[in-house]
C-alpha cells in the first residue's frame, strides 16, 4: 500500500481528478493523506468531498478555510472575510443549500496533525518550541512561520530539523510565494501547496519516494476566476 500525500484542494474537482489519475491512485488499497483545505477557492467543494469519501484509506487533516465552511455549515455563520476568500463558492457548491450531515461530519472529524513513522503532517504549521500535542489549533491551522523559518534557515544550514522529525509536510502557505509551482522543500519541511485554489497547480506525493504528480494549472481549468490565498 502506498502513502500518498496531496496539497491544499480548495474547491478544485477537475484538479483533484486529474491527480489521482495521474498517481494512479487505487482507492481501495492506497492511503491518503490529504493536508487540509479542500473548501473555498472553486465551486466544486461538494464534489471533491464526495470524491475522498470514496478513498478506503482517507486521512483528512483539518484546514484554515475548512473551520470557516464549518462555522457556515453548523452555525450559519458568514464572515466577509470568508465569503471574499473562496467561501461564496463553497455555499453555491451546495446549491445555496445546507451542507449534508455527512459532509459536515467529514470535516468536523478530521485530525489536527499526524505524527508518524517521525513525520509531521499538518496543514499550517507548528511551534518547533512547544511540543506538537500542546500546540492550539489556531497555530496549526494558521501559522506560517514554520516555512518562513525554514525558507531562511535552508541556505545557512540545509540540515536543520525543526522538531526533531525526519519530515514535515504542510500545506497553507502556497509555493508561489516562493516563485515556485512545485513542491518545495526547506530544511526537513515539505510545502505541498502549490496553488491549486488561486491559479496554480495541485500536487499528489508519494511519501516515501517523493515521486510527484500534478494537475494542469487551475487557471486554465476554470478560466476566468482568480483569487489570493490566506
Amino acid at each position: 500500500m502506498r502513502t500518498l500525500v496531496i496539497g491544499d484542494i480548495h474547491g478544485a474537482y477537475k484538479a483533484l481528478r486529474q491527480c489521482l489519475e495521474r498517481a494512479n491512485f487505487d482507492y481501495s488499497n492506497d492511503r491518503l493523506i490529504a493536508l487540509g483545505d479542500v473548501c473555498d477557492g472553486y465551486s466544486q467543494v461538494k464534489q471533491c468531498i464526495d470524491e475522498m469519501l470514496r478513498i478506503k484509506n482517507l486521512d483528512y487533516i483539518i484546514g484554515n478555510h475548512d473551520l470557516w465552511a464549518l462555522d457556515w455549515a453548523r452555525k450559519g455563520i458568514k464572515e466577509d472575510v470568508w465569503l471574499t476568500q473562496g467561501g461564496s463558492n463553497t455555499i453555491a457548491s451546495y446549491g445555496l443549500d445546507e451542507m449534508p450531515s455527512e459532509h459536515v461530519h467529514f470535516l468536523a472529524n478530521a485530525r489536527s496533525w499526524i505524527e508518524e513513522n517521525n513525520r509531521l503532517f499538518v496543514h499550517g504549521g507548528f511551534n518547533p518550541k512547544k511540543p506538537i500535542s500542546k500546540q492550539d489549533l489556531q497555530t496549526l491551522v494558521w501559522d506560517r512561520d514554520l516555512v518562513y523559518a525554514a525558507f531562511q534557515k535552508y541556505h545557512v544550514r540545509p540540515d536543520f530539523r525543526y522538531g526533531n522529525f525526519e519530515e514535515i509536510f504542510v500545506g497553507h502557505t502556497p509555493t508561489t510565494n516562493f516563485g515556485s509551482l512545485t513542491p518545495l522543500k526547506f530544511c526537513n519541511v515539505w510545502d505541498l501547496d502549490t496553488g491549486a485554489g488561486w491559479g496554480g497547480r495541485l500536487t499528489i506525493m508519494d511519501e516515501e519516494t517523493k515521486e510527484f504528480w500534478q494537475s494542469d494549472l487551475t487557471s486554465i481549468l476554470y478560466p476566468g476566476i482568480a483569487r489570493r490565498k490566506s
